[in-house]
């Protein structure tokens, strides 16, 4: 109001109008890795950020972490924590005191005003799991060549990926009755493959494992154990080096033979084991050892396939265009075992024997195989009992040919269905395997018959019959010198 004297004027609004808005920011937790990507097996550091907004930290105020036993707190005595304005001027620094007690960790916060924001660093370690989904070894190969071929090829094209694990971590604030639940992904660095080696009877396990991760790792201490303990069998090392370095995207191989007093059972569980440490350096600590299991059904030796290719009669060497002899000698390795108890074991007085089917086949078309490919023999099942083939091959380009490639089958006869009916699964449909035959009926003239071995079977063309099936055997049961 204004005066004049006695007189006073007054007015109704002020101008401009002045209005003021009051809001409240409430409180925010975020946390983050400080790295791209978490690595499983090592230490790792995770960023909490805390905006305290209207709420304003006191003494005793905590974090309350629930987390599982796979990825514990490393505690460090130089762990800190930074109160900052939200402009990002600090303004004091105060030691992370942890407490945990099983599965729950409690963090005290630093005294911060409201308005203001906490940092500080978490170390986890998340253990890498005890097994790795691996596929089984006792998936049976494809009788299909074709499919075989082409899924030989998109395997080398693959390249092994990165498996992670979500770890979830349920987080108690004191500013709110409510629990936030944070996901971190941590990627294996690395995975592995087995492969059975043979050189005879003698079998030998090769591991390689893979570092899939952007880091180097130094590895050491190898180990194969066996993890039924179900027969006596020794795994001696052939590995010479005690430590490895395993750079990014590399792969390291590791070797065992077998060695057994007693034939091992059908089925053998093994576990590998390696431990390993960063190479930019970090105490061993919580770390534990890489593993992968692995299982190994029928491995042992059964059959030993040889192949020999003479010139011609009067010719020194093969020559292209020229019908060469091809011998295939098929030798039994071992006595009866419970593998070979099949539907087609027949025992006559003590005599048992198996039919088995051999194919010849060339992929590389190095070679024109002429005549008949494949046939069955009747094969008895005694050490050392052997059955040859002669077939006729043509080579078709000069220089040193890698050998046409010989396969060997588990001949099982025809079994109808209980119903009646035929079972269209018993009906074999590959035309490479030229299997659309009666092949129980002729004898094979490109066969000979040898020591403890009894005629092959030919082949006569009829369609539409039931035919028997093709079992292959498993990896390690035929070896070809």
């Amino acid at each position: 109001c204004a005066s004049v004297g006695r007189v006073q004027f007054t007015l109704p609004h002020i101008y401009p109008i002045v209005q003021y808005e009051v809001y409240s920011q409430e409180p925010l937790l975020k946390v983050e890795p400080m790295t791209d990507s978490l690595l499983a097996g090592i230490s790792q550091s995770v960023k909490f950020t805390i905006q305290t907004g209207h709420y304003m930290v006191k003494s005793g105020d905590t974090l309350q972490l629930s987390i599982t036993d796979t990825l514990p707190i490393l505690h460090s005595a130089s762990s800190t924590a930074t109160v900052s304005t939200n402009s990002g001027d600090k303004i004091s620094e105060a030691p992370l005191t942890i407490q945990s007690s099983g599965k729950l960790s409690s963090i005290t916060l630093p005294l911060a005003p409201a308005y203001h924001q906490i940092e500080f660093q978490l170390h986890v370690i998340c253990h890498l799991p005890s097994t790795l989904p691996t596929p089984p070894d006792t998936e049976r190969p494809s009788t299909d060549l074709k499919a075989n071929r082409k899924a030989q090829e998109k395997s080398k094209l693959d390249m092994p990926c990165m498996t992670s694990i979500e770890q979830k971590i349920s987080i108690d604030c004191p500013w709110t009755i409510y629990s936030t639940l944070i996901s971190l992904t941590f990627n294996i660095p690395f995975t592995a493959k087995h492969l059975l080696l043979s050189s005879g009877p003698r079998k030998y396990l090769q591991v390689c494992a893979y570092n899939l991760s952007h880091i180097g790792f130094q590895l050491f201490d190898p180990q194969l154990v066996e993890v039924t303990k179900s027969s006596e069998l020794d795994f001696v090392s052939m590995n010479s080096l005690k430590q490895q370095c395993m750079y990014s995207k590399q792969a390291t191989f590791f070797l065992w033979e077998f060695k057994w007093i007693q034939e091992p059972g059908a089925s053998l569980h093994c576990q590998f084991s390696v431990s390993f440490t960063p190479l930019t350096g970090q105490e061993l600590g919580l770390m534990k050892p890489f593993t992968y299991e692995l299982k190994l059904d029928n491995f042992c030796t059964l059959y030993d396939v040889k192949a020999e290719i003479f010139p011609p009669f009067g010719a020194e060497m093969c020559k292209t265009g020229t019908l060469c002899n091809l011998e295939v000698s098929i030798v039994r390795v071992s006595e009866l075992t419970e593998v070979d108890k099949d539907e087609a074991l027949v025992d006559c007085d003590g005599y048992c024997t198996t039919k088995l089917m051999y194919e010849v086949v060339d992929n590389s078309s190095n070679w024109a195989v002429c005549g008949k490919s494949s046939g069955v023999i009747s094969m008895p099942l005694a050490a050392r009992a052997t059955h040859k083939v002669r077939l006729e091959v043509m080579p078709l380009f000069a220089g040193f040919l890698p050998f046409p490639d010989i396969r060997l089958f588990k001949y099982l006869p025809f079994q109808p269905s209980q119903s009646g009916q035929m079972d269209t699964d018993s009906l074999i449909e590959n035309d490479t395997l030229s299997l659309d035959r009666n092949l129980d009926d002729q004898v094979d003239s490109s066969s000979l018959r040898s020591r403890g071995s009894t005629h092959s079977s030919g082949s006569s063309e009829h369609k539409g019959v039931p035919m028997p099936r093709l079992l292959p055997f498993s990896t390690g049961q035929v070896f070809n010198t």
